[in-house]
């Protein structure tokens, strides 16, 4: 071994107890700054994103073909909006000079992985403290962007409701009432 590799900080060893907590974790979560977040804690503009939400709700419920699923989908409670002490927009900065371009010369797209990379760090970190994170998707990104007054390079990437939990349990909310089942790893796993 040469002495600059004897030099280099070596890689952690993770325990078998570290590792069965991180995949006991997993399950239960469904931070270079490329990314952007607001904190949204002004009323007027909660009460825009609730009317936007309520506006695309009512539109995705109208495009339900089977009433049986619509019916199912009106019951479902969707609080967050309404209860969540904090609530965060997550957008990415695609004029961001950071990383100087290279690599989304190819692969623009990179830029909004990282933001998501970014809520799925944040998540597990809020998951470890006990608090719930709940990613409200039925919005209109353009109509949060203009609600949050953000720069038109920002992309909206997740608006998430943080706040602890009524109760805690590692099966997803829309899988409880029924609207959606998980599916095992082997049929979301291609081996080729």
């Amino acid at each position: 071994m040469s002495s600059a590799a004897a030099a280099l900080p070596c890689a952690p060893e993770f325990d078998a107890g570290f590792r069965k907590a991180l995949r006991d974790l997993a399950p239960s979560v469904g931070l270079s700054q490329p990314w952007r977040f607001v904190v949204v804690e002004d009323a007027a503009r909660r009460a825009a994103v609730r009317a936007s939400f309520e506006g695309c709700n009512d539109e995705a419920l109208r495009a339900q073909g089977d009433p049986d699923r619509a019916t199912l989908y009106a019951r479902l409670k969707l609080a967050g909006l309404d209860d969540a002490p904090c609530q965060l927009a997550v957008f990415a900065d695609r004029a961001t000079l950071q990383g100087h371009g290279l690599g989304r010369r190819t692969m623009p797209e990179t830029i909004d992985y990282s933001a998501v990379i970014a809520i799925h760090t944040l998540w597990l970190a809020a998951r470890t403290e006990g608090i719930g994170v709940g990613w409200v998707s039925i919005l209109d990104p353009a109509r949060i962007a203009a609600i949050l007054e953000t720069p038109e390079s920002w992309k909206l990437i997740g608006y998430l409701c943080l706040g602890y939990p009524a109760e805690d349990c590692n099966t997803p909310v829309l899988e409880q009432k029924g609207w959606e089942q998980r599916r095992t790893a082997a049929a979301t796993i291609v081996w080729r």
